[in-house]
């Protein structure tokens, strides 16, 4: 097709593949309406048209230019037009101002907004009422293949759980056959992921530790010892950077993102730390409290720290809270400085830690409260409780280290 005969439509770009064949995407960056929309945190960064008829591409740009201009209006209810397409519910999964997507926590719709394009992509003219589950069971064993021919059953199945998630909605909104497949697939059962066996122990983690300090990053060292010695997780710690939109008050910015996460001010002045846990915030809402003058390796890391305010935990190179995939790097290379056999993550460090209380003979009811597990609302007997019962599981971890060295 000539540059002549190519369609037009808003936001319309051709991107040249290797072979030399040129394919049609829409781009929202390409308009200012969808520039603005991007900056406001507006989901859709771009779509592949190169399945659709000639004739449908300058339309589907302008619907999907209809559906920038809407949110960007704040329309009370944007709803994305259904075409009987797996791509078409992927995009009204995403963007119709209803879908539970919405309702996800910034990180999780920051994992999904990885695959929901993919599957968009894969299955962009792909009709649901023409599949059925032998189509779900192939498409899976496609997904647990990576690029490198290796295994990636955990990416498989995080996929499938991303589609799942998109039919569910497709099924609020009794869009046409999304009912009947998922009667189709329901009984379908998928290989998972083996547990995590990795328990880093006491000697694992002051080895990352020492290689924290040595890399200039004393404030990783002090997310390895919270993590083990309080079994709290790890982004309970360094905290989380969201879109500007998201409703969560911040008072630290970046650019067009703001951050959430503990500060200095949540250690009081004898030492104890008290906060809402990011898994259960929304659910529970179960507030841990640790006394870290409890926990010698927290002392030890803390006493290497001078600069106390702000943010609790920050990146020595920018003194702003850690980007994930700076810290994901940061402890990758301590990892390997230390030794710590490969496959060993961080969050890794909180098995470990309740690993260690049930070796040192703390008992289950005081391991499970400082895990955040409890499922009773959150009182003032209940904190004393809690404060006590990692005393007494810091005592007994603390004795079983020097027994066992």
């Amino acid at each position: 097709m000539s540059q002549d005969e190519r369609p037009q439509g808003p936001g319309l770009k051709w991107k040249k593949r290797r072979r030399g064949v040129s394919v049609p995407y829409w781009y929202a960056s390409a308009t200012a309406e969808g520039k603005a929309a991007l900056e406001r945190g507006y989901p859709v960064k771009s779509a592949n048209l190169g399945k659709l008829p000639v004739s449908e591409i300058g339309p589907r740009c302008e619907r999907l230019q209809t559906e920038v201009r809407h949110w960007l209006g704040n329309t009370p209810r944007i709803k994305p037009a259904f075409d009987g397409t797996f791509g078409s519910l992927m995009t009204i999964y995403e963007t119709d101002s209803e879908s539970t997507f919405h309702a996800l926590k910034p990180g999780v719709q920051q994992s999904y907004r990885v695959y929901i394009p993919r599957l968009r992509s894969q299955l962009a003219e792909v009709r649901i009422d023409d599949c059925d589950g032998t189509d779900l069971k192939r498409w899976f064993r496609e997904w647990r293949v990576g690029d490198d021919g290796k295994d990636r059953l955990p990416r498989a199945c995080f996929v499938l759980a991303v589609l799942k998630a998109a039919l569910a909605f497709g099924g609020m909104r009794r869009l046409k056959g999304v009912g009947d497949f998922k009667v189709a697939i329901e009984d379908l059962e998928f290989p998972r992921p083996k547990r995590r066996t990795y328990a880093p122990d006491a000697a694992q983690v002051i080895a990352a530790r020492e290689a924290a300090h040595a890399a200039g990053a004393p404030e990783r060292a002090l997310v390895y010892s919270l993590i083990f010695e309080t079994t709290g997780r790890e982004f309970d710690f360094i905290g989380t950077w969201l879109p500007m939109w998201a409703p969560q008050k911040s008072t630290i910015h970046d650019g067009n993102k703001k951050w959430i996460g503990p500060l200095w001010s949540a250690i009081n002045e004898n030492g104890i730390l008290r906060f809402t846990p990011t898994k259960t915030e929304d659910s529970t809402g179960v507030e841990v409290i640790f006394d870290l003058s409890a926990c010698p390796m927290v002392q030890e890391d803390l006493a290497r720290i001078k600069d106390r305010s702000g943010p609790l935990i920050v990146n020595p190179a920018t003194r702003l809270p850690y980007r994930y995939p700076s810290f994901n790097e940061g402890w990758h290379a301590d990892f390997k400085a230390a030794e710590i056999p490969k496959g060993v993550w961080c969050r890794d460090l909180r098995a470990g830690g309740v690993t260690e209380g049930d070796q040192s003979g703390a008992s289950r009811d005081d391991r499970r409260k400082l895990a955040g597990h409890a499922k009773e609302e959150t009182t003032m007997v209940y904190e004393r409780d809690m404060l006590a019962a990692h005393r007494r599981t810091m005592a007994a971890r603390t004795s079983h280290r020097k027994n066992s060295a």
